[in-house]
């Protein structure tokens, strides 16, 4: 399955917020010769990572993201519906016990 992402991608706002952003069709053929994504955090977004936990300061291995995207493209990666959606629930019930006390 591929996604597409002619829809547009989520940006954090300078309030710590998130927004959809829609992607330009005429700069989609641009965007298909070249394609690198980038995130660049607020400092308020900072902030809001840090109080939920996320770890901001571990760097990313760009070599294991280029594999993992190369193994999508080739349809070698294998999903696991089971583990996303039990630590999807381990996360959620993680949140509300957070928010309880």
């Amino acid at each position: 399955m591929k996604i597409d992402s002619s829809v547009g991608k989520l940006v954090a706002t300078p309030d710590g917020q998130s927004k959809v952003v829609r992607n330009n069709p005429k700069q989609q053929s641009a965007a298909k010769t070249e394609s690198r994504d980038e995130v660049q955090l607020t400092s308020s977004s900072q902030l809001q990572a840090m109080g939920s936990g996320i770890d901001t300061s571990t760097p990313i291995d760009s070599a294991k993201v280029d594999a993992i995207k190369q193994a999508i493209s080739e349809g070698r990666f294998k999903i696991n519906p089971e583990m996303i959606a039990d630590r999807l629930l381990t996360s959620v019930k993680d949140l509300l016990a957070s928010q309880k006390g």
